[in-house]
């Protein structure tokens, strides 16, 4: 039977390396190739079917990209450059031109606060809620049940501040635990979350916030007046529809400063927390400044009223939210007017250990 070009190759190779030493290794490699050149041949022979497919996808591909961009039509002469892109044409003869890119300073760009924002606008969509009202303990009226003035009441409080410490080395914290819930970017409002709105009445008005702690809030204004510092109290409870506002208003600002959106929203929720991660909206954050000092920023850290909060905030369940040195933790910018409520357990703990929140929950819970 007459051998097959292939065959005749391999015994070509064989004979070769038996008769010298020499051509052997040449041999081994003229071997290797003619057997992959024989699969090869084939794979090609009885694949057919499976190249006819590969090239009717490249082919519908290249059709498919042909109609894409039209410049490749072009350049094959299928249409001309007019017909191809009419408006282009259009804008190329007109006196249209880009606006120049305009190059932001972040170093030297100003956060803006809610009172930039809001500024010039109708808040009717707000609800008539007046953002820039601050309630000082003397314009609470007599009616809040829960405001403390008992000075002995408040002197044991602070007197037990020792033995509340030692206390909560032995207490058990819960995930599940209301005072403790984690807000932030990374972890929204639960959906199906629900608590009861307590009102705190003022001569200006009713402010709202968790019910819960108002009697520990108003312990805490008290207990500064009695030490000659007069708090004042701004941005209780904020409904979603509020903090989109103030969210969407700031990211208006920075883009009407030249940004993009991306960087405008980057920046923008450094200062203003994303709508639905905000503890504002469950009522447990509080904005607190004093009576003389009613600007939200960095500078109220170095007033006595700012001292004053850092140092006894604890005793009455409170923290510092967003603490100095933190801001790559919390995702926030150092706000020493933002004050959360976790309970004096977890104050404790989280003040003692010079923690933020999100580090409490890392250790503890």
């Amino acid at each position: 039977m007459k051998r097959t070009l292939n065959e005749r190759a391999k015994a070509f190779f064989i004979n070769m390396g038996r008769r010298s030493k020499v051509l052997l290794i040449p041999a081994v490699i003229g071997l290797a190739v003619c057997i992959l050149f024989a699969r090869f041949c084939n794979y090609c022979r009885t694949g057919t079917k499976r190249f006819a497919c590969t090239c009717f996808i490249l082919l519908c591909f290249m059709v498919g990209n042909s109609f894409a961009y039209p410049v490749f039509q072009e350049d094959n002469g299928f249409v001309s450059g007019k017909q191809q892109m009419p408006e282009v044409v259009a804008a190329a003869d007109s006196d249209i031109t880009l606006a120049d890119e305009q190059q932001i300073e972040y170093d030297s760009l100003k956060m803006l606060d809610d009172e930039d924002v809001l500024d010039g606008y109708e808040d009717a969509e707000l609800h008539g809620m007046d953002h820039a009202d601050k309630y000082l303990l003397n314009e609470i009226l007599d009616e809040n049940e829960q405001l403390v003035t008992d000075e002995q009441e408040l002197t044991s409080i602070t007197n037990n501040k020792s033995e509340n410490r030692a206390e909560t080395e032995n207490v058990a914290f819960h995930a599940d635990d209301w005072k403790l819930v984690l807000i932030n970017k990374q972890h929204p409002i639960p959906e199906g979350y629900t608590f009861s709105l307590g009102t705190i009445k003022t001569i200006k008005g009713n402010m709202q916030c968790d019910e819960r702690i108002i009697e520990e809030l108003l312990r805490m204004m008290q207990s500064a007046s009695d030490d000659g510092v007069n708090l004042a109290i701004c941005s209780p409870y904020r409904d979603l529809n509020r903090q989109e506002v103030l969210f969407n208003r700031k990211i208006k600002a920075y883009m009407n400063k030249g940004m993009s959106y991306m960087d405008a929203y980057a920046l923008s929720s450094q200062a203003v927390t994303v709508p639905g991660a905000s503890e504002h909206q469950i009522g447990l954050a509080i904005d607190i400044v004093s009576d003389t000092y009613m600007t939200l920023d960095e500078g109220f850290a170095e007033t006595n009223a700012g001292m004053w909060l850092e140092q006894h905030c604890a005793e009455f369940g409170f923290i510092l939210r967003y603490p100095k040195g933190k801001e790559y933790i919390t995702g926030i910018e150092f706000e020493p007017w933002h004050f959360r409520y976790v309970g004096k357990e977890a104050a404790t703990v989280i003040t003692n250990e010079g923690l933020c929140l999100e580090e409490f929950w890392n250790k503890y819970l």
